[in-house]
């Protein structure tokens, strides 16, 4: 007989005599080979010892409310991308405004690409005359209203951002 360990072809008899599913005549040569062969022999003898370690051991018992802590966690199980995005949501709230604001940069960039004003009077033909332009105090009372208004709802989209953090 060759080596089981040295043929592909024969190495599952060494498997299959180990767990004791081979046909008796055909364990019977191998136990033959087995005493000859140390390889062979060392090596029912490991899974002689893993086999007995195996029959030997016992599983903890189950805990009464194993069911319902196992179903409360599949219930509560969040994909892989909802854990990896989670931590940054409070920053999706910025990302939204710096990525409108450069949407609007990109959205001139490609108007002024498109459509280029028309070239004015250079430096050297505009006359030396200043023309001071009036502002009416209503004008700049809306715009400090609406100055105001952008304040406070900056430091609330703020404080609602660090309340879910």
């Amino acid at each position: 007989m060759n080596c089981p360990l040295e043929s592909r072809e024969n190495a599952g008899q060494l498997l299959d005599y180990c767990t004791r599913k081979l046909d008796p005549d055909v364990a019977a040569v191998l136990e033959r080979h087995i005493a000859i062969c140390p390889a062979c022999r060392e090596f029912a003898d490991n899974q002689r010892a893993v086999w007995q370690a195996l029959d030997a051991w016992e599983a903890e018992p189950v805990s009464a409310d194993f069911n319902r802590r196992l179903y409360q966690r599949i219930d509560q199980q969040v994909s892989w991308w909802e854990r990896l995005v989670q931590p940054l949501r409070p920053l999706t709230l910025r990302w939204n405004v710096a990525a409108s604001a450069a949407g609007v940069v990109v959205v001139m960039a490609v108007g002024l690409l498109l459509n280029p004003p028309p070239a004015g009077p250079t430096v050297a033909n505009v006359p030396d005359t200043t023309q001071v332009e009036s502002v009416q105090p209503e004008q700049v009372e809306r715009a400090l209203d609406a100055m105001d208004t952008l304040t406070e709802f900056s430091h609330h989209v703020k404080d609602s951002a660090d309340a879910k953090m």
